[in-house]
């Protein structure tokens, strides 16, 4: 629940709780003419977990690329219930990037290795750019849920990371 600044809980609308970017004036011009990349990553909440954050930290730092906007939240415990679902137990850490394009994309990359190698995830459904190799190692699962499927009916992403 949304505290006041006195700490106490309020009921807040859905819309600026939801959307709280809408309540800056031509937000999405802050990233220029190409656009952004959202990159939201879960990494255990374990020392590998949190040293994967600190390298995340590291590797954007380095890189010259910058994000306007991180959130870090802690997950619970509670297992994922879905076979393709992306929260895990431990942080999740979303980051919006410019796209200044092949820089921007190298550094995403090896922003996946570092979560890869955490035992980590990369949600799916906020990226554009996400390797078929990724993918795999992020939603091992994903060939059982395959059979799920509908052959008449699926999307750009799904045919890119599982071709």
């Amino acid at each position: 629940m949304p505290r006041g600044g006195d700490g106490e809980a309020r009921t807040v609308s859905y819309d600026p709780f939801f959307y709280p970017l809408d309540s800056v004036l031509a937000w999405n011009r802050v990233y220029g003419p190409k656009g952004f990349f959202q990159y939201q990553c879960a990494v255990p909440g374990d020392a590998s977990g949190r040293a994967a954050l600190s390298e995340i930290l590291a590797r954007i730092n380095t890189s010259g690329e910058g994000s306007f906007l991180a959130v870090l939240k802690r997950f619970g415990d509670m297992p994922a219930a879905g076979m393709m679902s992306f929260p895990q137990p431990g942080y999740t850490f979303a980051l919006d990037f410019p796209n200044r394009g092949e820089s921007t994309r190298r550094l995403l990359d090896g922003l996946d290795e570092v979560v890869m190698n955490a035992h980590g995830r990369v949600y799916a459904a906020k990226d554009s750019r996400m390797s078929p190799a990724a993918f795999r190692a992020f939603y091992p699962q994903w060939e059982t849920f395959a059979a799920h499927i509908d052959p008449r009916f699926s999307s750009s992403f799904w045919r890119r990371v599982t071709a």
